[in-house]
């Protein structure tokens, strides 16, 4: 017999989930001889008198009411009958955990991540080798097997979509994972482990470890039992995890790491469009954000309306609690943090590039900053050359193809790059040229699961997303058989 427990009904997607029956919805008097013979003839006619209203959510393997105790109802689409109340749950704890705006938590977080696992899930059972016509009297053949043990090590920019970027290709390839989440954004990540709990995965498939870098994160990057690592995160972190994988038993490695991202805008660009995906694209989660359109190339003849008109957005950007509809931006994710990026505007300031607007802390209980705007930037300044993750716009102004290309490949790092223009020839000029992973025209972050997504040079190695993911989670091995003779 199925006994009635809130790990048993617990719903999909991440929430919990209440049931509520009634006595006359059952199963038919006869099943299907395919289901198993200890299934009920009804469901449970009521719940246990213990269990509230509504179930709270699973953090830490207990159930808790969520922050802001809000539910919304689940009909049964047959009978337009409430069939249960569900608690709001990982968007709210990511929200809470990490400062991230509540809504841009839903829609782009959330759906991102189940969009992932969706499509990851999909895969686990279409990983397959091919046959290989080979000389002489063999028959050969490939598999792709899982590499082992995978050590996984998340950022707190984005901890919920990361941990779905990470668990879904390792597990439909095979493998089982030790997961490390970072130490500022422990909860959706534990609470994404009390799912794969109630889903039925067996223990040991995937192990969360909360803990800090230097001890968690290099015991993982040195394990001689950890067959890969994979991380996001800064550049020079994974320098440290790179060397510490070959010093031990040369374990396979794909790094995301950091961008100082180009964004060119030509005089023939839509100017509005241009401005405002300029300006999303460096502001988005407060800057924090490793495909950051940070250095953005304005051609001279639009330079000062552009500076203009991104002013003039920076001032209308509504900065406060993550919680509250109307906000597009939250704090930064630490005191730390946030006087890191107040010194880098201090840095701008010095080293002589025009403050237009911001630089200041706001005066609100937390880690706030003003959306800032430099002009008159140099390629020499620190702002201009170092990752500041920070809601800090830099503006600079060119004159010629040649010298944008040029300049904008002047850097260590290669995540990303965009171009606006309605020049289709300038467009794929720029970018065939651009030494990045992923260049976006008339666009930008226009991120999908579908689309490979890693950097060149300093910005890391390896690729996530799409089908080029799932070749950083297996080894390819060619079997070859000796035969008497063959037909081909």
């Amino acid at each position: 017999m199925l006994e009635y427990s809130p790990e048993s009904h617990a719903g999909q997607a991440g929430i919990s989930v209440h049931i509520s029956t009634d006595s006359s919805l059952s199963l038919p008097p006869s099943l299907p001889p395919s289901l198993p013979p200890s299934l009920p003839p009804s469901l449970p006619p009521s719940l246990p008198p213990s269990l509230p209203p509504s179930l709270p959510i699973f953090i830490n393997n207990e159930w808790q009411d969520s922050v802001s105790g809000k539910t919304f109802p689940v009909y049964n689409p047959a009978s337009g009958e409430q069939i249960c109340e569900v608690q709001e749950a990982e968007k709210t704890i990511e929200s809470m955990d990490s400062g991230k705006p509540f809504l841009p938590t839903l829609f782009v977080d959330l759906q991102g991540t189940i969009k992932t696992l969706r499509y990851y899930a999909g895969y686990a059972d279409k990983i397959h080798g091919t046959s290989i016509p080979m000389d002489g009297d063999y028959l050969s053949f490939t598999r792709h097997e899982p590499i082992g043990v995978c050590g996984q090590i998340i950022p707190w920019n984005f901890p919920l979509m990361m941990t779905a970027w990470k668990l879904g290709p390792a597990l439909a390839c095979g493998n089982t994972v030790v997961l490390k989440p970072a130490q500022q954004t422990p909860l959706t990540c534990l609470y994404i482990g009390s799912l794969v709990k109630e889903a039925g995965f067996p223990p040991g498939v995937v192990n969360i470890l909360p803990g800090f870098g230097p001890t968690a994160g290099a015991a993982i990057a040195s394990h001689m039992g950890i067959d890969k690592v994979a991380f996001t995160g800064s550049t020079e972190v994974g320098k440290r995890i790179q060397e510490a994988a070959g010093k031990s038993n040369l374990k396979r490695v794909t790094l995301e790491l950091g961008g100082k991202n180009p964004n060119i805008i030509f005089a023939d660009a839509d100017l509005d469009l241009a401005v405002e995906q300029a300006h999303q694209g460096v502001f988005f989660n407060a800057g924090q954000c490793c495909t950051a359109g940070s250095r953005i190339f304005v051609e001279e003849p639009i330079y000062e309306e552009f500076v203009r008109r991104s002013v003039e957005r920076a001032k209308r950007r509504t900065v406060g609690s993550p919680f509250d509809p109307t906000t597009e931006q939250g704090p930064q994710i630490s005191q730390e943090q946030q006087s890191r990026v107040l010194e880098f505007i201090r840095s701008g300031i010095s080293e002589g590039a025009r403050l237009e607007c911001g630089g200041k802390a706001l005066g609100l209980k937390g880690f706030f900053i003003e959306p800032t705007v430099f002009s008159n930037v140099k390629d020499d300044m620190r702002i201009a050359k170092e990752e500041i993750f920070g809601p800090v716009q830099q503006i600079m102004k060119f004159k010629t193809i040649d010298e944008v290309i040029e300049r904008a490949n002047n850097t260590e790092y290669g995540l990303v790059a965009a171009v606006f223009t309605s020049d289709i020839t300038k467009a794929m000029t720029i970018s065939t040229a651009m030494q990045a992973g992923t260049v976006w025209i008339n666009c930008f972050n226009a991120l999908s699961t579908q689309c490979p997504f890693g950097g060149y040079k300093m910005s890391g190695n390896g690729r996530e997303l799409g089908d080029c993911g799932l070749k950083e989670y297996s080894e390819v091995k060619t079997i070859t058989i000796k035969i008497s003779a063959k037909n081909s």
